[in-house]
């Protein structure tokens, strides 16, 4: 081992140690070292780009995620997105500031991505070393001083009731016209819908349990017409698959299934823009123009926070105008 080189690491571990231990113990130290490494032949071992700690702290971050009930796709699209940025700055975990937070998101968006995606990638960038921080991981958090990416508001508007009856009319089967009227009435989201049993069907009280993000389990409700709808379409099956809605070959349906099976309809019924979401954001925009508390709305959606469920509900400018003016 060269001189200069043993120098170095003497150095090193010195400045390390300095604060930890008093000077006659770091001189007896020092002395001890110089002796033992003159007989080693040493070499520096340069250390990779993303250390080890990325890795451990990503694994512990989702365990605790799938700790608190998230849904085994929302972990995958945190593992998705982190991984990509740790990948891309290949810098040390420890080493990350907020301005490789910003770089990233820049040249992102440079790509093309949108605001809205960015600000989506911004907020798991935020739990995550939030997370990181509050567990003492980190000694400063990069999220801290990120602002929130401000986003176009996009109008996105319920069915009305002649698209409802335009859909109803372009349906061939009675398959077609049950899925339809379960989702507007129920507000599932289309993979709760797909995973319902026949069993699960409680036509006596009008409801069925189904389950949700995270395992969650929610109560939601079949209005006379979904129940008229259903009841005929579930006499018609010959088949004693356990499925409530079944595709092609006698097969469980899938969400795909179903998209494909909205696309045809609403190309035949000339409406645009249909799709499984769009029957929640339906059923959320009748319930609270009919007066139901918005805390009972988010209930039936199986959401935690009024915010989210806001962000469903469309209000007509002549309802909150005739409201101003029944309150004001």
């Amino acid at each position: 081992m060269s001189v200069a080189a043993k120098q170095q690491l003497i150095k090193r571990i010195e400045q390390r140690m300095r604060e930890g231990i008093s000077v006659s113990a770091m001189d007896v130290l020092i002395d001890a070292l110089n002796q033992e490494l003159g007989s080693y032949e040493l070499e520096t071992i340069e250390t990779s780009e993303t250390d080890s700690d990325t890795e451990d702290f990503l694994d512990a971050f989702l365990s605790a995620k799938k700790l608190e009930g998230r849904s085994e796709k929302t972990i995958a699209h945190y593992e998705y997105i982190l991984s990509r940025f740790f990948k891309e700055v290949k810098t040390p975990i420890r080493e990350i500031t907020v301005f490789h937070l910003r770089g990233y998101l820049t040249k992102r968006k440079a790509r093309g991505i949108s605001d809205k995606t960015l600000e989506g990638e911004r907020t798991v960038f935020s739990s995550f070393f939030g997370w990181v921080h509050k567990e003492g991981l980190l000694k400063m958090n990069p999220c801290a001083n990120l602002s929130a990416i401000k986003c176009p508001k996009v109008v996105r508007l319920p069915f009305t009731d002649v698209e409802l009856e335009k859909l109803r009319q372009a349906c061939q089967s009675a398959r077609d016209k049950a899925i339809i009227f379960f989702l507007l009435a129920t507000g599932c989201r289309i993979s709760e819908a797909c995973g319902l049993d026949r069993t699960d069907i409680d036509f006596a009280h009008g409801e069925c349990i189904v389950y949700g993000k995270g395992s969650k389990e929610r109560p939601v409700f079949l209005d006379d017409v979904a129940a008229m709808y259903l009841r005929r379409y579930l006499a018609e099956r010959t088949d004693d698959l356990p499925a409530l809605f079944v595709g092609k070959g006698t097969k469980r349906m899938s969400p795909h299934g179903v998209r494909k099976m909205l696309c045809t309809v609403s190309a035949r019924a000339g409406v645009e823009n249909v799709h499984p979401h769009r029957f929640r954001r339906t059923l959320a925009t009748n319930l609270i123009a009919r007066g139901m508390p918005i805390q009972e709305v988010a209930a039936i959606l199986g959401h935690d926070k009024l915010d989210t469920t806001m962000t469903y509900v469309y209000l007509n400018r002549d309802d909150v105008h005739n409201s101003y003016k029944k309150y004001a």
